[in-house]
């Protein structure tokens, strides 16, 4: 039995590696980022953990061990889920271990951003404490609104916490019926309707082709004028060169990004050239404490799995 971990980014600790006990199992740790690594090097794998490696149909179709695949995560857009089910593979994955650490991202990007933290820690290094001009228009929580667009476990996560320092919160989701919108502490609105009314608007959805490139070029004109948009989500969510052009030309005050098309971000990315953006390295999901759990439950069902128990977070029914 072999299992094989392929993102070649997460370390790997006993606390993890006891999970495997009493398999007889031979772990290897590789980084296999393209389909044709995969298939030359996991030919003989009974199981893969991955991150963010591409789990295609043809990767699966040459993989005829294979019984079970662990994402280190939530987001299941590099694994064709439904090939893995025609092919008899269980896929589990990790939906709540950064709930916590995403929404506080989120909130974190949303007042550095309203209070200009940026902006005055520039001034203040640069020599320039008389700075206060650099916060005109700098407004009170409870005079703004927080537009999510999602509304899923971390859209109300980050709700809750936006209420605490006073946000009036609207909300769109689609999927979500509008009275458990309400009970979550928001106000249910259309996708036009969050635009044109929300200060901050907040991306809390998955990668999937139904919300690809939801903040268009179009829909970010219409968002309200010296708003801001956050991104703790995905990338390809976001036109981001519309996204620059509409912060340089004043329409829109600034942006929080944690997560962008490419990743790392060109060096050109018109974002990163703004005083006005915050940025971070695909964060938000991080904590030492996040860290060891999704490790430890990709771990634990993985074996589980082989071992021939059903996961505890199983994503397609085999």
């Amino acid at each position: 039995m072999k299992i094989i971990k392929t993102d070649g980014v997460l370390s790997v600790e006993e606390e993890q590696l006891r999970y495997l006990a009493g398999l007889n199992a031979e772990f290897v740790e590789k980084t296999l980022l393209t389909e044709d690594a995969l298939i030359e090097q996991c030919r003989d794998a009974d199981a893969l953990m991955i991150l963010r490696e591409p789990i295609t149909a043809r990767v699966l179709a040459e993989l005829k061990h294979l019984k079970v695949i662990g994402r280190f995560g939530v987001g299941l857009d590099s694994i064709d889920v439904e090939a893995a089910s025609r092919a008899g593979v269980q896929v589990t994955y990790v939906p709540d271990a950064n709930l916590v650490e995403v929404s506080t991202h989120a909130m974190a990007l949303i007042l550095a951003l309203t209070r200009r933290l940026k902006q005055f820690d520039s001034a203040v290094r640069a020599g320039r404490w008389a700075a206060m001009t650099d916060g005109a228009g700098i407004t009170r929580p409870d005079r703004q609104i927080l537009g999510l667009i999602g509304f899923g476990q971390i859209g109300r996560l980050t709700a809750e916490r936006a209420r605490v320092f006073g946000y009036h919160v609207i909300a769109y989701d689609p999927h979500t019926p509008a009275e458990r919108i309400t009970a979550g502490g928001a106000e249910p609105v259309g996708f036009d309707e969050l635009l044109a009314r929300a200060d901050i608007v907040s991306l809390h959805v998955p990668a999937t082709p139904e919300t690809r490139n939801i903040m268009s070029a179009e829909a970010l004109s219409r968002m309200k004028q010296g708003a801001i948009l956050v991104n703790v989500s995905r990338g390809g969510l976001v036109d981001e060169v519309a996204l620059a052009d509409l912060i340089r030309r004043h329409h829109l005050a600034g942006a929080g990004i944690d997560t962008f098309e490419q990743e790392p971000p060109s060096p050109d990315n018109p974002l990163l050239a703004l005083d006005t953006v915050l940025v971070s390295p695909h964060a938000a999901h991080y904590s030492t404490q996040s860290y060891a759990e999704v490790r430890n439950k990709v771990f634990a069902d993985v074996a589980s799995v082989l071992r021939g128990d059903k996961p505890v977070y199983p994503v397609n029914r085999v």
